[in-house]
């Protein structure tokens, strides 16, 4: 192993960084030519110039499956016959998710109006081709009606999310220190949704971590630049820590970086973290039951660091309200569900944004279109869906 670990070379490189920036960078920065996004592809991705030389991970610890039965829902193709390991009574994944869900009683203060929605427009993944667009700001328009008369009372403190429109749909904010998860396709703005996140507290003179998979320390301050927010400033007054992983280099160090996101945390004094995209990270495991058991692990260290956490995760194939795995909504606090509006009538696909849960908090349950703009993503809590 090198005797520099991934989390001292994200040290180094926000040091380094004032130094450097003077002689690579003029002083009316542009978007390097690197910079631009590409479609995610792990293996396309342009190399950090900041960074040191290849990373050359410890032998990861052998450890137990969590759990020695796959899913109901695996087939034999996909199954993992070698995991025969007794459950432990701890194991969180003695149960399938579905099973466990379904029989866990309803968090307290979940749920605000059903109403809002048309006709097939069921919730939970039904038939989109009936839907369309309402003329916004119409009769049928989304008001704060659609909540309970009173507001959700706690002494959880709450945040907000920082997009327009969406925050409106939320009942005084969701709760600070939580874990959150945008499910989306590709195309649907869950890497801008992530950086508005963070925008909304560096803004505001808080401090955050970025964590890509996907993208370049580059290509994420190049986009968010296009967008109008100054990570690159704040990368220099050392409130921002932009930190680009690779998936595998994740995968085989997930236990040290597990122990060393808290001080990276604390070193930061951050208040909001993004990991963009857990999905990669979870691809990094053929077993079903290992591939639970990291993430459990991981998103369990997310919340013991006392950050508010938002996690991005590609969609299901199958069913958009879904992610790929069918694992981070089960582990999340809150989940934010993107996806494409396809209308029968062969008018323009449209994007929409719904809520499926957030836990300790008051909400709408309409489904709501949003563009992605040249200033981030914004909600039309106004129109409707019908």
């Amino acid at each position: 192993m090198t005797d520099d670990d991934w989390f001292e070379r994200a040290l180094r490189e926000l040091d380094d960084g004032d130094s450097k920036s003077d002689e690579t960078r003029p002083d009316d920065a542009k978007p390097d030519e690197t910079g631009e996004r590409g479609d995610g592809d792990a293996g396309e991705r342009s190399s950090n110039t900041d960074r040191s030389g290849a990373f050359v991970p410890s032998d990861p610890i052998p450890r137990p499956d969590s759990s020695g039965t796959p899913d109901s829902s695996e087939t034999p193709e996909t199954a993992d016959t070698a995991d025969t390991v007794d459950t432990a009574p701890e194991d969180p994944f003695a149960q399938d998710f579905t099973t466990a869900f379904e029989n866990a009683p309803g968090p307290s203060g979940m749920g605000g109006s059903a109403t809002g929605f048309g006709e097939g427009a069921g919730f939970g993944g039904g038939d989109t081709d009936e839907f369309g667009f309402g003329e916004f700001g119409g009769e049928n328009s989304f008001s704060t009606s659609s909540f309970d008369d009173e507001a959700f009372e706690s002494d959880i403190e709450r945040i907000k999310i920082g997009i327009d429109g969406l925050d409106e749909m939320i009942l005084g904010g969701v709760p600070k220190r939580s874990l959150l998860v945008a499910i989306g396709s590709a195309g649907t703005g869950k890497t801008t949704f992530g950086l508005q996140f963070l925008e909304e507290a560096l803004s505001n003179d808080e401090s955050a971590v970025y964590i890509t998979l996907e993208e370049s320390q580059e290509a994420i301050l190049s986009t968010a630049e296009e967008k109008g927010w100054p990570f690159r400033q704040y990368v220099d007054e050392d409130r921002l820590a932009v930190v680009a992983l690779d998936p595998v280099e994740m995968a085989n160090s997930l236990a040290g970086i597990r122990n060393d996101l808290p001080r990276l945390i604390d070193e930061f004094d951050a208040s909001r973290l993004v990991l963009d995209s857990v999905s990669l990270l979870e691809m990094m495991y053929d077993s079903p039951s290992k591939r639970r058991s990291e993430v459990f692990d991981f998103t369990r260290s997310l919340k013991d660091a006392g950050v508010t956490t938002m996690l991005t995760s590609e969609a299901s194939e199958d069913n958009p309200y879904a992610s790929r795995h069918g694992i981070v909504e089960y582990l999340t606090d809150a989940v934010f569900v993107l996806k494409y509006v396809r209308p029968s009538d062969f008018r323009e696909t449209r994007l929409a944004v719904e809520i499926q849960k957030i836990r300790d908090a008051n909400h709408s349950r309409e489904t709501k279109p949003y563009e992605i703009t040249d200033e981030g993503i914004s909600v039309y809590r106004q129109a409707n869906i019908f």
